[in-house]
């Protein structure tokens, strides 16, 4: 009788070695797939807030940093550009930054935490496309009107220099003012919001 049991358990072990090693075999097929749903650490890092030393930039000049896969423009501005900043109701569409796209402690005249310094999301409202730096008032390209600000060449719409756009654009509202915040007189934290500060 012991002789004629010795198949069975042997068959049995095998069988039962047979399910744990497809067991252990599937849930390291599976690690591969799980790894992948999470974010790689690019991303995360593409998504972490960034540190941007203003300390070397002179008055009139911008610097351009990326963030999220964005440009991110920091302007300091003049104090002729601060004291130019638009207020006419009369030429700008949204002139007290009343759409949402700027975190409240910026929804000023100036968009900004200090008026010498503007920090913009460089990609216009109308399209995505990236507008271009035109900080010189009474331009021939773009009238003895303009005050300074940007131009987006794409399809022609213009933002004062506090990223707010003029009537009857193609762009829809002002560019967005990412959260920010000042770590110190010449360190701006973008991706974290102000009230931090």
């Amino acid at each position: 009788m012991s002789d004629s049991n010795k198949p069975s358990n042997r068959r049995k072990f095998l069988t039962n070695l047979t399910q744990v090693m497809g067991g252990v075999g599937g849930i390291f097929a599976v690690i591969p797939f799980l790894s992948s749903m999470s974010p790689s650490e690019k991303a995360k890092a593409a998504g972490a807030p960034i540190e941007i030393d203003v300390s070397v930039l002179r008055p009139g000049s911008y610097k351009v940093v990326e963030w999220r896969g964005k440009p991110v423009w920091v302007v300091r501005r003049t104090e002729e550009m601060i004291k130019n900043t638009l207020e006419d109701d009369k030429v700008l569409s949204d002139p007290k930054s009343l759409e949402e796209h700027q975190p409240i402690y910026t929804k000023n005249k100036y968009r900004s935490i200090n008026p010498e310094f503007l920090v913009l999301v460089g990609v216009c409202t109308h399209l995505g496309c990236s507008p271009l730096y035109k900080p010189n008032a009474k331009s021939a390209e773009l009238g003895l009107d303009w005050n300074g600000g940007f131009f987006c060449p794409c399809h022609g719409s213009k933002f004062d220099l506090s990223g707010r756009v003029h009537k009857s654009m193609p762009a829809p509202s002002n560019l967005e003012v990412p959260p920010y915040y000042f770590a110190s007189d010449n360190k701006i934290i973008v991706g974290e919001d102000g009230e931090k500060s």
